[in-house]
């Protein structure tokens, strides 16, 4: 029997929300970092209740784009275990973070055609598969076509492929059954509105994921 898959909660924004995904059961909580995201957490105004967050969970720092110097900063904070890449950067960029002894994953944007770039060449083992959005970042809440990830996965055995975009708790079953994904990633199909978790569809959420 094959082990559950992961379970990262996104765009957490306040203590109280982290709390309520890791009484449901998440594996990891993202906090963005990113200023261009309704979720955005500015590390210096937030670092107080980030530090409550406990260990018993992966914390991940949500970036776009950051420039080495940043990424390395973001990376050393004591609340954070690692970083989602989830802008346009580059193989040698991932490079250089493998290099520094940074954990991270890299997002890729699946376009409708099916094209998406080479997951293997981004020093990561961690692949997280997003609907491609306009603005290059995710938590639109639009999914794409899963048999594109499940081709992926079927290509590229020796990586662990996160599905992101679209799914809910009424979903999550049919997409875990399909693509067979390492694990999944949720921001808009758990919350209120933008920022803001519902704690009943946390519960849902990961119930139905590790019951697929």
């Amino acid at each position: 029997m094959s082990a559950a898959p992961q379970v990262k909660i996104c765009g957490i924004t306040n203590l109280a929300d982290a709390q309520a995904a890791i009484a449901a059961g998440a594996d990891a909580l993202g906090f963005n970092f990113f200023p261009g995201s309704k979720r955005y957490l500015d590390r210096a105004v937030a670092a107080g209740w980030l530090q409550e967050v406990p260990a018993t969970v992966r914390r991940v720092a949500v970036v776009v784009n950051p420039t080495m110097e940043q990424a390395l900063a973001i990376a050393a904070l004591p609340f954070i275990d690692g970083l989602q890449l989830h802008g346009s950067e580059t193989p040698a960029f991932c490079a250089g973070l493998a290099a520094a002894g940074i954990r991270f994953s890299k997002a890729l944007a699946v376009r409708d055609s099916g094209a998406v770039e080479e997951p293997a060449g981004f020093a990561t083992r961690t692949i997280v598969l997003d609907a491609q959005n306009v603005s290059g970042f995710g938590g639109t809440g639009r999914s794409f076509r899963w048999p594109i990830a499940r081709a992926l996965i079927a290509r590229h055995r020796s990586l662990r492929f996160v599905l992101a975009g679209g799914l809910s708790p009424e979903n999550v079953t049919e997409a875990i059954a399909l693509v067979r994904p390492y694990g999944v990633d949720v921001t808009t199909g758990v919350e209120l509105s933008a920022g803001r978790k519902d704690a009943g569809k946390l519960r849902r959420f990961v119930a139905a994921a590790k019951a697929a």
